[in-house]
């Protein structure tokens, strides 16, 4: 029988962290099962997983022992079940345990594979036509009928075991991938060329993480911090109370009765729904946003610039920053003179950037930031990064983030203006992101506004295309799931702004609730209001709570053995430089990884702790860094500092 082939083996005879060599397929179809109640992380090396039998229409994928796998080949006793799909029901199985061996397959119903599985074993399936693309990270189950889910390089495919349907992408299987008019073959491969680091394997690995410590699982640590990600509420921040108060007044509007409410929440709400049509935040608005909250955006932005006047009909409201960015980026496509448009991003950056600048077909021009000047921006090297575009490409934007992600500069008022007049020399159009401008912390540094500094500058700058951007989903506010956001336009040509405005109508609106949001943002209580002291009291302990933990992990991080840490002036983040030991390295090119990613796996794994590797930003070649927020509460950034300093002392003794 074909039950009796399996040898079963306990999940507590497998190494509690499974390192995995990696692994690349041309063609991956059909079902396997793998012994082991546990969930693994599989990497395969074609070395390792090799395309033994191609037939017609499937092939089937050999993953045997080999001397260098650490994980569920370095025990003897286990095996892999490779069964191919063939026909409504029927499979073809064999057993793998010997590479060489070409007994011809036995036929067996779905029935009898779950039937000779072994009790906690993993049962994945996996459909599809060939060529489906390189698989980098494949999250087996912990048992037959829950979900997988695989993370390709060029596209992610989620699997099901559940023994009554073949599931890829969630949808039945009776239509094979072979026959699907839609395949990763023939879809934009501008989209495969995206990347977006911030939501990258190590967060799907946190996700699968968390649902293991949910089951019972048992680990080194009892939760996953996410320092990932600038998500302020999900780490422990609380709402802006008149900020939502606002937002709960426009979606029921019978709060209007409630007397526990103050009148200058309601007033507020009252004129956000007069711009609405019908009263109400479910209808359309204009494609540019709710014209009363454009003027409270203006009227923010002359009075934060000193009264340097801003017009309302240059003001695009957007769901969030990155909206107004991509939006304009998508301008600004055109080739000129046969060469593709090119755009020029801070390294380290935020990974909206180089992703739009792949989904767009643009060229990417990095310049590096200073890392032993605190990050500053160097002219100099502005020259270099221009230079070498021009031979390759035709620079048009000059993106500039301040203050900075993931590096957290504030740039100075003389840094600023030796920016501004590279771009007009240069003749480029300056994106100026500032979504962090209320989130400055250390004393000498000081937030200043591109537009009021090229204001002021007088001719011929005053007249340079300035696109800015703001959002409501960082500074003390953090409502970074409602999505709202402004950008503001200046200097552009009417006949351009026109097509602007006609490009964005094809998108409808921005959602009202996040122009609402915004409105509060720019339109706060008064002195002499009602809500005034308690907002003032929420916005300073906010900001004052950030300013204190941005001071601890800089702190913190410069105290550990092989780190060096830039202040954190300004934003959320932290971009440490970590120095690995030779041995680290080398044990990361064997695992097919990254120096810095390996590190960041290996801290998942050990404490819990979720960041983001610096090759995801970039870089300068032969060094690493990782991106962490400031963003858990006190106690909980103090107990996480503890676990990076605990960890990196053992990684050290490990690969010294």
């Amino acid at each position: 029988m074909v039950g009796q082939k399996w040898k079963r083996v306990a999940p507590e005879e497998f190494p509690e962290r499974v390192q995995w060599p990696s692994v690349r397929c041309r063609t991956f179809l059909g079902w396997f099962a793998i012994y082991s109640g546990s969930s693994f992380r599989v990497k395969c090396e074609s070395k390792f997983f090799r395309e033994s039998e191609l037939t017609r229409d499937f092939a089937l994928l050999n993953l045997f022992t080999h001397p260098s796998n650490r994980g569920i080949a370095h025990k003897p006793t286990a095996r892999v079940v490779v069964v191919v799909l063939r026909g409504k029901n029927c499979l073809k199985e064999r057993e793998r345990s010997n590479p060489r061996r070409t007994q011809k397959p036995s036929t067996m119903s779905l029935s009898q594979v779950l039937n000779v599985c072994p009790k906690g074993a993993s049962l994945v399936a996996a459909t599809g036509r060939r060529n489906v693309g390189r698989i980098s990270t494949l999250l087996l189950s912990s048992s037959v009928g829950q979900q997988c889910s695989a993370n390709a390089s060029s596209n992610s495919v989620l699997l099901s075991a559940d023994p009554q349907v073949f599931s890829v992408n969630g949808t039945s299987n009776s239509r094979t991938m072979s026959t699907r008019c839609v395949t990763v073959d023939n879809i934009n491969p501008a989209i495969k060329l995206m990347e977006y680091a911030v939501r990258g394997p190590l967060v799907i690995r946190a996700g699968v993480i968390e649902k293991e410590l949910e089951q019972g699982a048992k680990k080194p640590f009892t939760e996953v911090i996410r320092a990932n990600i600038g998500d302020c509420h999900a780490m422990g921040q609380q709402p802006i109370t008149f900020l939502r108060q606002v937002l709960g007044l426009v979606s029921y509007p019978p709060l209007f009765d409630d007397k526990s409410i103050p009148e200058d929440a309601k007033q507020r709400a009252r004129d956000i729904l007069k711009g609405c049509k019908g009263g109400s935040v479910g209808s359309y608005t204009d494609s540019n946003g709710i014209e009363v909250i454009r003027q409270h955006v203006a009227q923010y932005i002359q009075d934060r610039d000193g009264g340097i006047p801003s017009d309302p009909a240059n003001i695009i409201l957007s769901a969030g920053a990155s909206g107004g960015i991509k939006v304009l980026m998508s301008l600004l496509r055109c080739p000129i003179d046969g060469k593709k448009p090119g755009v020029m991003i801070p390294i380290p950056q935020y990974p909206l950037y180089s992703a739009t600048i792949a989904e767009f077909e643009m060229e990417q021009c990095g310049y590096y930031l200073d890392e032993a000047n605190k990050w500053g921006l160097d002219i100099t090297e502005l020259k270099r990064s221009l230079a070498e575009a021009k031979t390759k490409c035709a620079p048009r934007i000059l993106v500039v983030i301040n203050p900075g992600n993931p590096t957290g500069q504030v740039l100075s008022k003389e840094n600023i203006q030796e920016i501004i007049k590279f771009a007009h020399q240069e003749k480029l159009v300056l994106f100026a992101d500032e979504v962090y401008q209320d989130n400055v912390y250390e004393k000498g540094s000081q937030f200043h506004s591109f537009k009021k500094v090229l204001m002021e500058m007088g001719a011929p700058y005053n007249t340079m295309e300035l696109c800015s951007f703001m959002s409501c989903s960082k500074g003390y506010m953090g409502e970074c799931g409602i999505r709202g956001g402004y950008a503001e336009i200046v200097n552009l040509c009417p006949d351009v702004k026109a097509m602007l405005l006609k490009c964005i109508s094809a998108q409808l609106c921005p959602t009202t609730i996040g122009q609402a949001c915004m409105d509060v943002v720019v339109h706060p209580p008064r002195k002499g209001e009602p809500s005034y002291e308690l907002f003032m009291k929420e916005k300073t302990a906010v900001l004052e709570s950030l300013k204190v933990r941005a001071e601890m992990v800089a702190e913190t991080f410069n105290s550990i053995e092989g780190f060096s840490c830039n202040p954190v002036q300004g934003a959320m983040y932290a971009f440490p430089q970590i120095r690995l030991p030779a041995k680290a390295i080398e044990a990361a090119k064997k695992a097919g990884q990254a120096p810095d990613v390996f590190y960041a796996f290996q801290l998942l794994e050990q404490t819990g702790i979720c960041i983001v590797p610096g090759s995801g930003f970039g870089q300068r070649p032969g060094t690493y860094h990782f991106r962490t927020t400031i963003l858990p509460q006190p106690a909980k950034l103090k107990e996480m500092l503890g676990k990076f300093r605990s960890f990196h002392e053992k990684f050290l003794q490990e690969y010294k």
